[in-house]
């Protein structure tokens, strides 16, 4: 028996399930053998303030602070071509990303081809150690009497007066539940007998690719192009690189689509002069967004004790201080930092 059942072992689920365990009795079940095995092990892993619509930059600047042990200097570069000024200047300011020349953005990233005529950068973009957070908030919730269980699918909920969660063989009981199930999320309310809000899982397709031309591309900064169509990255000596993609799937594990992967290999490969000669490995991931693109935090509208953290879409490890932080504090009936503006477009009530 437990005060809190938290569903889902993501970024959004175990950091919900540390915040609240300093406050109540929380058991954190995730279907998969590990934790962070589906979207948030397969982030591109980048915190970057100014990313994301009003409400998420105010959940990525109210968890800047808590962030700051996890980060290393990585940088953010916006390239864009003759023709793309409307864009570019639009996603320059944004972004918050003042202009620089091209000669410039050469000394940050040389392999930019002669096609490039405006570029702009900002060093406050950061790497995320995105495992270490996630095994910290595991810690965390051990720490505070909590459990962690993995290879614990969910298979049936039932409401009684308390929560039972089936998983297999085994019967868990709680006050609340909060449904942190990303990509599953709709479908774990509809087990839960609660109302969908419309939470859509989208694909995002990677390749990992050798350093071009032998480049030690450890300095680099992140790199895309105009309408975020793709973006490279550095990665333990390689380079990561996305078409962006977001079409919309079932939820399921996810792999790459070798066609949309084929053409944005070829749109990055329009502003290099290092062509893509070789693929080392290629993956995707679930990034599942609410109908509006912002979070969906708070207790459900018709059943006060099912409580909703979902629809993180890209911006999972940027917010999950706050919003976990924002989760815990409307459960455990204290004041929030965030203000009322930003919860109010955060909550389920908004549907």
């Amino acid at each position: 028996m437990s005060d809190i059942i938290v569903i889902g072992g993501g970024i959004a689920g175990v950091s919900a399930a540390a915040r609240l365990s300093k406050g109540a009795h929380v058991t954190l079940i995730e279907g998969e053998n590990a934790l962070g095995y589906h979207a948030s092990g397969r982030s591109a892993a980048l915190f970057e303030q100014n990313y994301g619509l009003p409400p998420v930059i105010a959940l990525n600047k109210a968890s800047a602070a808590f962030h700051q042990p996890y980060l290393s200097p990585r940088g953010f570069l916006l390239v864009g071509r003759a023709g793309e000024d409307a864009g570019f200047e639009a996603d320059a300011k944004t972004l918050k990303c003042p202009e620089i020349s091209v000669d410039e953005a050469r000394q940050h990233v040389p392999i930019l081809n002669d096609t490039i005529s405006r570029t702009a950068y900002h060093a406050e973009a950061w790497d995320i150690d995105t495992d270490r957070m996630i095994q910290d908030f595991a810690k965390t919730v051990r720490a505070n009497g909590g459990q962690v269980l993995t290879s614990k699918p969910v298979t049936a909920i039932t409401r009684n007066g308390r929560w039972s969660v089936r998983c297999g063989d085994d019967i868990l009981t709680a006050d609340v539940l909060v449904n942190a199930a990303g990509a599953w999320a709709d479908q774990i309310a509809a087990l839960a007998g609660v109302g969908p809000i419309g939470i859509v899982p989208h694909r995002r397709s990677m390749a990992r690719l050798p350093a071009p031309d032998g480049h030690d591309v450890t300095r680099w900064p992140i790199f895309f192009g105009v309408g975020e169509t793709w973006y490279a990255k550095p990665d333990a000596g390689k380079l990561l690189v996305s078409p962006a993609d977001e079409d919309a799937v079932e939820p399921h594990d996810a792999w790459a689509d070798d066609m949309v992967l084929a053409e944005g290999l070829d749109r990055y490969g329009q502003h290099v002069t290092a062509p893509v000669t070789r693929v080392e490995t290629t993956w995707a991931g679930l990034r599942s967004f609410a109908p509006d693109r912002c979070l969906v935090l708070g207790r459900d509208t018709q059943v006060p004790d099912f409580v909703w953290c979902a629809g993180q879409g890209g911006y999972g490890f940027q917010t999950a201080p706050a919003a976990s932080q924002l989760l815990a504090d409307m459960l455990l009936d204290r004041a929030p930092e965030i203000d009322a503006n930003t919860i109010k477009s955060l909550s389920p009530d908004r549907f």
